[in-house]
């Protein structure tokens, strides 16, 4: 009985600091927290503080990956801190992907705007959930999940994506394993990959060790 009524005490308190607090705009002059940035004090918060139109141009997409990714976070957009939410914008050209990855803070809905997408996560069973999307399709991705997404068809695709977190987080496992300074006999140890392999990935992402 009494952990109810604690329970029911820390949502009381909550609903009453939300009812207090309409936002928290972030204060970009103070580092990043735990729980997002401190807030911004009421009286220097304006309406650019809840616009954004760093979206609204297509990335360049002339690299190894022959992808682009634009993000809307609380960094660059200080009216979503706190939300809960943010926003990103992909770029794809034909052939190009976005490697496997997973976001720790946060899960991920995509909306393909344009042309077409293979996508897919996997969960922590090592079942494969994989889809190939046209325009106007949505797909989720449940929260710290791998998942990656391949323009297959012919044409440059766009992606809206939604997160439900101001600051959903991002790590690349192929960066996180040869981008790093990780050394590579662990890397050979771990993944089963050669040698030769392993000093080739990592030449040409950038890791040492």
């Amino acid at each position: 009985m009494l952990h109810i009524l604690l329970f029911i005490s820390f949502l009381l308190v909550s609903f009453s600091y939300a009812a207090v607090q309409d936002f928290c705009v972030a204060d970009l002059t103070f580092p990043q927290g735990p729980a997002g940035y401190s807030c911004k004090p009421p009286a220097e918060v304006t309406a650019d503080d809840f616009v954004y139109s760093g979206l609204a141009v297509a990335g360049n997409t002339s690299n190894s990956i022959k992808a682009s990714i634009n993000t809307a976070f609380a960094d660059k957009f200080p009216g979503l801190n706190g939300l809960g939410l943010s926003m990103a914008r992909v770029d794809l050209a034909p052939g190009g992907a976005i490697p496997m990855h997973s976001h720790p803070g946060a899960s991920e809905t995509l909306l393909i705007a344009k042309g077409s997408v293979t996508a897919a996560f996997i969960s922590s069973d090592n079942t494969v959930f994989l889809k190939k999307l046209k325009e106007g399709d949505i797909m989720v991705f449940p929260q710290g999940l791998l998942h990656f997404e391949v323009n297959t068809g012919r044409t440059s695709a766009l992606i809206w994506v939604s997160f439900s977190s101001s600051n959903p987080g991002l790590q690349i496992l192929s960066y996180g394993l040869f981008g790093s300074n990780l050394p590579s006999e662990l890397i050979e140890k771990t993944t089963f990959l050669d040698g030769g392999e392993v000093k080739r990935l990592k030449g040409l992402l950038g890791g040492s060790g």
